[in-house]
């Protein structure tokens, strides 16, 4: 009765369950279309999880120097647009927004290249931007002003190939002093070599009479040789020997030498007097005050400030923005002067120091060139504010120098050897 009462009980559960396991395959079978329904949604949510993965593993320092940078490109159009207003929008704000929005990408896909590919075109870089150079100097399809030669026209397209003799000499160095790092104190192996295709390639842009350009070379090449290690005594010499070449070359042409020393007499009110651009820069700067005239509301612009979107723009902001513009301008560079430092400090490959290193001289030095020479302390030079200034060769050059440093925060250093920073 029990051993039956059990079997019967035992059917019965093996009944319950054959019925409930149909409702289970059902159930599941339910369940199982769920993804397949879910699945564009799924994918969709993948897609924005891979997006944000590229820029998820990035250092602090990849997003303070583009953000920064960005910045910078976006205030710089802003105030191009505003300098070149008089006429209603005019085409060099055109040409800046056009510049900003494909150097910009440039930027960004430069900072995902590989180190190794800079150390393997350092060489054919510097070669070609030296050949284009030469074309300027030496074909008729170089032009510039009566003071400067320094485009290259070709198939109606204008550009200037000392911005690119810039960025190529700046990789070379990188490279060369890694590879010449254990004896970066014999100047037979360092110092010189250095010298003479350095030398080679301000010669170039020298043939073209852009003396600002050249004066901005010079300095990137003295900052990159501090930053690798060489010798203070075998730099002196070097500084003695700039500073002689650089002086005969102001001294053997009257016009030079009147430009030169212009900004010491600013009291000309003529425009076609070399002193006018200071002259005009300071009563810009006097008049914005404090808190400026306002966005938009420059007078100096009305054809009284010459190069008022380009050499001159600080001007322009001094006078629209103020005092407290013209100090935020020069924050911002003092920022990517301070991220450029931490990202020497954080690496101890010498390629990635001395090519960083090479590139906040450049950028920074500008920078305070051109301000010092809207404020009157060094004479008119010709040389724009980056990412501000109107110019697309100029701006093209700058992101790609900074996407370039973007690139060595991305990945490790390939090289443990340690530079020492003074």
């Amino acid at each position: 009765m029990t051993a039956s009462s059990q079997t019967a009980g035992g059917g019965a559960s093996r009944r319950r369950t054959s019925v409930k396991n149909p409702r289970q395959r059902t159930g599941a079978s339910a369940i199982s279309v769920q993804p397949e329904a879910a699945a564009p949604s799924r994918r969709a949510f993948a897609a924005r999880i891979s997006l944000g993965s590229v820029f998820a593993s990035e250092s602090s320092n990849y997003f303070l120097l583009l953000g920064v940078t960005l910045f910078l490109v976006v205030f710089g159009f802003v105030m191009v647009l505003s300098a070149s207003s008089v006429d209603g929008i005019g085409p060099d704000a055109v040409t800046q927004g056009i510049y900003a929005a494909i150097g910009i990408p440039i930027m960004l896909i430069v900072s995902r290249l590989p180190q190794s590919l800079w150390r393997r075109i350092a060489w054919p870089a510097l070669i070609i931007a030296g050949f284009l150079q030469l074309l300027v100097v030496a074909t008729p399809l170089g032009g510039g002003n009566s003071q400067n030669r320094n485009w290259l026209s070709i198939g109606g397209l204008q550009f200037q190939p000392s911005e690119a003799i810039k960025l190529a000499m700046i990789i070379w160095l990188g490279v060369f002093v890694s590879m010449k790092w254990d004896r970066v104190t014999q100047w037979r192996y360092m110092l010189l070599p250095i010298m003479i295709v350095t030398g080679a390639a301000i010669a170039l842009v020298l043939a073209g009479q852009d003396l600002g350009t050249v004066m901005i070379m010079a300095v990137i090449v003295l900052g990159a040789m501090f930053i690798a290690g060489i010798p203070l005594r075998q730099l002196f010499a070097v500084i003695v020997i700039i500073t002689a070449v650089g002086w005969l070359f102001v001294m053997t042409n009257q016009s030079r030498l009147e430009r030169v020393t212009a900004f010491l007499h600013p009291q000309s009110t003529d425009p076609n007097s070399n002193g006018y651009q200071t002259l005009q820069g300071t009563w810009a700067l006097a008049s914005g005050g404090i808190f400026g005239v306002g966005l938009g509301n420059s007078r100096s612009k009305w054809n009284w400030l010459p190069e008022a979107d380009s050499d001159f723009i600080f001007g322009v902001i001094g006078e629209e923005l103020g005092l407290i513009g013209g100090i935020v301008v020069l924050a911002l560079f003092v920022a990517l002067a301070f991220i450029f430092i931490r990202i020497i400090r954080s690496s101890d490959d010498p390629f990635v120091r001395v090519t960083t290193a090479a590139v906040m001289v450049w950028l920074v030095g500008q920078a305070l060139v051109n301000i010092g020479v809207v404020i009157g302390l060094l004479p008119p030079l010709g040389v724009p504010l980056p990412f501000i200034s109107h110019g697309g060769t100029a701006l093209l050059s700058s992101l790609f120098a900074v996407g370039l440093v973007l690139s060595f925060t991305r990945s490790p250093s390939p090289s443990k050897r340690q530079v020492a920073l003074r």
